[in-house]
């Protein structure tokens, strides 16, 4: 399965304490925090089996969803698609990312939507400018 450089998804909600429980569990990383950056924006690193992983929170990136980006391919997802799976899974709220690797003449406005209840499909979420 190929394995992305970088992992980015889109989240419905931005609970940092939620986020930062899940990130700690997923990454293997109990002492992983999300700090503020600046306004709306937190980082983190965590200390995983493969090396560091640089973590970026930014709450109302696109549409009110928060956008949250890990830096290296050192994730326990290969693919944007699998973190939005277990996101949406273990916090219970809609997940969005692109459907791969955006290539130039591709449509920048097709992604993949994620629910709670573990229901996917491709949707059209233009942006918006906000």
């Amino acid at each position: 399965m190929e394995r992305f450089p970088d992992i980015e998804i889109y989240l419905a909600v931005a609970d940092i304490d939620a986020i930062t429980r899940w990130l700690r569990a997923a990454l293997d990383d109990d002492e992983m925090t999300l700090d503020r950056a600046g306004k709306g924006i937190w980082r983190g690193k965590a200390m995983g089996a493969e090396g560091t992983i640089g973590v970026m929170l930014v709450e109302r990136a696109a549409d009110r969803y928060a956008s949250l980006w890990f830096d290296c391919d050192a994730t326990p997802w290969p693919r944007d698609t699998d973190c939005a799976r277990d996101a949406a899974r273990e916090l219970g709220c809609e997940a969005r990312c692109s459907l791969g690797g955006w290539q130039p003449g591709d449509d920048p406005d097709r992604f993949w939507q994620v629910l709670p209840d573990g229901s996917e499909n491709t949707i059209e979420w233009p942006d918006s400018g906000r």
